[in-house]
């Protein structure tokens, strides 16, 4: 029995441990990076613990559009409904102090051969009935069974007032829903980013870059890309920046406040070199590295000329060292066809580990590497030197090889 007592203790234990283990999170989860900006371009910030409340009041309009949809109806419907309860009240009030709703007030008279008492609103006999006759002045129904009299000059003073009332309501609101649906942000949700940005050499430089494009056919005119680098920094003073933000200059059209014709999707590019924040940069410390860049696309709509902004980022684990991306665009029947399920793919190429620093070397000590000019059937068999974007470049031939690998090759894809 005692033997039998040890083994339930022994089973029990092992049972416990068991769950134990296989309760116990294998990996630790990675905590989460806030972002400054999301993928899709909203802000990540909150604005808390503001006291002066009173400064959106002083522009109700931007008010009323920045709300979300929900409360927008909702103030939309209570505008009405407030205004015409209101004025259902003054014309109850106003039907009650001329004595229209005592019995027989409208329709015997006074009784005997005394003419019957003109009312200042006709047929309005209760709230229910003031309250239709208010919906039918302030948008301008007319039934035709109940109107204003000349009994009551109060009475057309009111309703001039409801009217009046009634086109400030109507033009705020209509205002209020015009703007939302035409909002610029509706057609920036057609501007897209690459999902990845990527880091590899491009015209003998290391280059950081992403891709932009529009799914519209309508262009956006003016288009222009900044570029921003968030992060955490300290001051030589010791002061520590949460959210400090460096401009990147970007190359190309994009640079120098230039603009992109965004026809077809376009790779913007930014030159890593010694005046670029991201200089010291390698492929080991990209992963260990905690900053956001910020990408911004601005421009007009063609369409409606409202000037559109499209936003995102991409943290420091976003970037692909040593990518670029696939070509998009292919030329079909004369004409360009973009392939957009290609957008965002990249292929490996080679890149330099230790960052733009390490290329500059590597140029440098190849620049000072003495050359071997090669003459007569020599430099035919070993390379042809020719030119192109302006560099100068190499192509190897084999040996017993007598035709020329070096022709320049045009591919149908960009």
């Amino acid at each position: 029995m005692l033997s039998a007592r040890k083994e339930l203790v022994a089973e029990e234990y092992v049972l416990r441990l068991q769950e134990e283990v296989v309760g116990r999170p294998r990996c630790r989860e990675r905590p989460r990076r806030a972002r400054f900006v999301d993928k899709y371009g909203a802000c990540n910030v909150a604005h808390t613990n503001i006291r002066e409340q009173g400064r959106f009041l002083q522009d109700v309009f931007t008010t009323l559009v920045d709300l979300k949809w929900r409360h927008t109806l909702l103030i939309f419907t209570m505008s009405f409904l407030c205004s015409w309860l209101l004025f259902a009240m003054i014309w109850w009030l106003l039907a009650f102090a001329h004595g229209d709703l005592d019995d027989g007030g409208v329709a015997g008279g006074g009784g005997g051969l005394s003419p019957p008492a003109v009312p200042c609103i006709t047929s309005l006999h209760s709230f229910t009935s003031a309250f239709l006759f208010s919906v039918e002045v302030q948008v301008t129904i007319g039934f035709g069974g109940r109107m204003i009299t000349e009994e009551c000059p109060f009475a057309i003073a009111v309703l001039l007032a409801q009217n009046i009332v009634g086109l400030v309501v109507n033009a705020i609101m209509m205002g209020c829903i015009f703007m939302k649906t035409s909002q610029a942000r509706r057609r920036a949700e057609t501007l897209i980013f690459s999902r990845s940005a990527v880091v590899a050499p491009r015209d003998g430089r290391l280059c950081l870059m992403f891709r932009v494009g529009d799914l519209r056919t309508s262009m956006i005119i003016g288009a222009s890309v900044r570029a921003q680098l968030v992060g955490r920094a300290r001051t030589a003073e010791g002061e520590v920046q949460p959210l400090r933000q460096l401009d990147v200059s970007l190359d190309g059209p994009a640079g120098s406040g230039g603009s992109i014709f965004l026809v077809s999707p376009i790779i913007v590019s930014h030159v890593i070199d010694g005046s670029s924040p991201l200089y010291r940069l390698t492929a080991a410390g990209l992963a260990r590295a905690r900053f956001e860049l910020v990408v911004v696309l601005e421009g007009v709509v063609e369409t409606t000329g409202i000037t559109t902004q499209a936003r995102t980022s991409y943290l420091s684990t976003e970037i692909l060292w040593g990518h670029r991306f696939v070509p998009v665009v292919c030329e079909e029947d004369g004409r360009y066809s973009v392939d957009y399920s290609k957008f965002g793919n990249t292929v490996k190429v080679s890149t330099p580990p230790l960052g733009a620093r390490q290329l500059e070397m590597e140029q440098a000590e190849a620049r000072d590497r003495p050359q071997v000019s090669l003459e007569g059937d020599e430099a035919d068999e070993e390379g042809v030197e020719m030119e192109g974007e302006g560099k100068v470049v190499n192509f190897e031939i084999s040996p017993g090889l007598r035709r020329r690998k070096s022709s320049v090759f045009q591919s149908d894809c960009l």
